[in-house]
């Protein structure tokens, strides 16, 4: 079994309709993809899929981010999951670059417990454009000190 990942927490998966490749899916079923997918090919595919799931064959494969990235930027507004070697650090990197859950084994969720990736939820309020919006006004604060 699986879990999945959400701002909220640990929960089950509720996808039941099964994934396959882009050349072997089903009506219903939802699109797996490989961290070297070529997106030029699939992008037709992919836009009417009701869930995208990107394979992280490692932790230190960042490709699966760039094609999360890819595929917003092209229009995909459906579920879009990662899946795999994702660890909780990576989590606000995955929320940023699109992915709305992250799907990990049962065995990484003991390793790293719920709070370790609800921590990272807040993965708005903790990236560098944050810091780089709140900097303007911490600067004329500071000149109106």
């Amino acid at each position: 079994m699986s879990v999945i990942v959400t701002d909220t927490g640990f929960t089950a998966d509720d996808w039941q309709a099964g994934f396959a490749a882009p050349d072997a899916v089903q009506e219903g079923q939802g699109v797996e993809l490989g961290p070297d997918a070529d997106l030029d090919h699939l992008a037709l595919q992919l836009l009417g899929a009701p869930i995208v799931r990107i394979r992280f064959p490692s932790f230190s494969d960042g490709r699966g981010f760039t094609l999360a990235r890819l595929l917003r930027a092209r229009g995909f507004k459906r579920r879009l999951r990662a899946v795999g070697h994702v660890i909780s650090d990576q989590y606000a990197m995955a929320r940023r670059a699109g992915f709305d859950e992250v799907e990990i084994s049962e065995d990484l969720a003991k390793r790293q417990p719920q709070a370790e990736w609800v921590f990272r939820a807040d993965w708005t309020e903790m990236d560098h454009r944050a810091r780089l919006r709140a900097a303007p006004e911490t600067a004329a604060q500071s000149r109106a000190a």
